[in-house]
């Protein structure tokens, strides 16, 4: 077995491990979510320290009672007495009000989303000090705004770097007390929450005339016909040519037969699947190279006025514009439990009509037996190209039969490849 084989199959297992470990976080999780749902109003203001303060005061407190150790008992009114005083730190409200500013909500991956928050004192006396914390995801930045007399307002900036495609929940602005101890913690929300978008990253594609099928309603193109509805101009009569089609009062005017020509019409429908099986892939970067590759194929098609069809493994995308395509995109995650890429296909020519070229985007541990069987599943008069994506391999273009490979090595190479595939 050559060295090429053995690591294919290590990162299969590995892809493999990982989707089991990912099922059993989701099977847990599950399991739990009643138990956690009652315990919340004691679990959101209380800290893991806290917790572990009241354990050893109550161990504490029924070891000193059971063998009447005076230096325990008084260990037990301590604590007692502590968390007590650090509870006082977390009564009460805030008179504080807040504006959140998001200056773009959507962003290419690498961008800075950049925005600010405005605090102000809305109550009746001077406020005291306090933390204002912005959630971000799953982190947050914390901001100390001072004492602020009735009527003051203080502005804080922010810039929220974007490493990598996602759809980030960004606020709701909280308003945090806590005691000196940390012990204790409440958060009162200031404002609603926003979605900041990142977007992955897309290139230009040239227009392409391949798989264009002609249609009364399409989009004109350079190509001169004898017979079509978008009319371009007259032309001497030729034998062979259409008589419906003679000019009869050019005719009369010029003595010579004119015929009228017309541009054709055509029109695209393409079918982008993308899929999302975690055994497809062997690395998150080939993940990302194929969600910008759909992205980039469906900028361009909507870009045209063109038919876009897209899905993932389980879901269809809405594809009414440019914004929404990759919106969908960008919360694109891997489906543990998604089919096979023949599968997808297979639902797919069920639910969409009309394609006339199939672009199939998957990762390098898909079987080139899988492609062929998911060729098979589309009409034969449909356009198949699979863009298998590979980074820093070396890209090419391999035809097999009526299906065409593309292994793709960077995203940059998407261009060529598309216009070598349209000769």
């Amino acid at each position: 077995m050559s060295a090429n084989a053995v690591d294919h199959r290590i990162r299969g297992v590995r892809r493999r491990t990982l989707q089991l470990v990912l099922r059993a976080r989701d099977q847990v999780v599950r399991t739990t979510a009643t138990p956690r749902r009652w315990l919340r109003p004691v679990t959101e203001v209380t800290s893991g320290a806290a917790a572990a303060v009241a354990v050893v005061t109550i161990v504490v407190g029924l070891v000193g009672w059971r063998f009447g150790w005076l230096e325990l008992l008084l260990g037990f009114w301590l604590g007692l007495a502590l968390l007590l005083v650090c509870a006082l730190f977390v009564l009460g409200r805030h008179q504080l009000s807040a504006r959140f500013d998001l200056g773009r909500d959507r962003v290419v991956v690498g961008e800075r989303a950049n925005g600010a928050i405005f605090v102000s004192n809305a109550s009746r006396r001077r406020s005291l000090p306090v933390t204002i914390e912005l959630p971000v995801g799953r982190g947050s930045a914390a901001f100390h705004v001072p004492s602020l007399r009735i009527g003051d307002e203080r502005e804080e900036l922010f810039a929220i770097p974007t490493q990598r495609r996602a759809i980030i929940p960004v606020g709701p602005v909280l308003s945090v007390r806590s005691d000196p101890f940390a012990l204790f913690r409440r958060e009162q929300p200031l404002t609603e929450d926003h979605l900041l978008y990142v977007h992955p990253r897309t290139v230009r594609l040239e227009s392409s005339a391949t798989g264009l099928i002609r249609d009364l309603e399409g989009q004109t193109v350079r190509k001169l016909s004898t017979s079509d509805v978008a009319f371009h101009a007259l032309r001497p009569y030729v034998p062979g040519d259409d008589r419906r089609y003679i000019h009869w009062k050019s005719t009369a005017r010029t003595g010579t037969l004119m015929v009228r020509q017309f541009e054709e019409t055509r029109r695209s429908h393409l079918l982008v699947a993308l899929s999302t099986r975690l055994d497809d892939y062997g690395t998150d970067d080939e993940f990302e190279l194929a969600v910008s590759v759909a992205g980039s194929l469906g900028v361009q098609c909507l870009g045209e006025g063109q038919t876009l069809s897209g899905s993932t493994s389980t879901r269809r995308l809405r594809t009414p514009t440019v914004q929404q395509w990759l919106d969908q995109l960008a919360g694109v995650e891997y489906e543990p439990t998604s089919p096979r890429l023949s599968e997808l296909v297979r639902r797919l020519v069920r639910e969409v009509s009309g394609a006339s070229v199939a672009v199939l985007v998957c990762g390098s541990l898909v079987d080139p037996v899988e492609l062929r069987r998911a060729r098979r599943f589309l009409p034969v008069d449909v356009r198949t190209i699979v863009v298998q994506v590979r980074p820093g391999a070396e890209t090419a273009v391999h035809p097999v039969g009526d299906l065409d490979i593309a292994v793709l090595g960077g995203l940059e190479d998407l261009a060529p490849t598309m216009r070598r595939l349209a000769t």
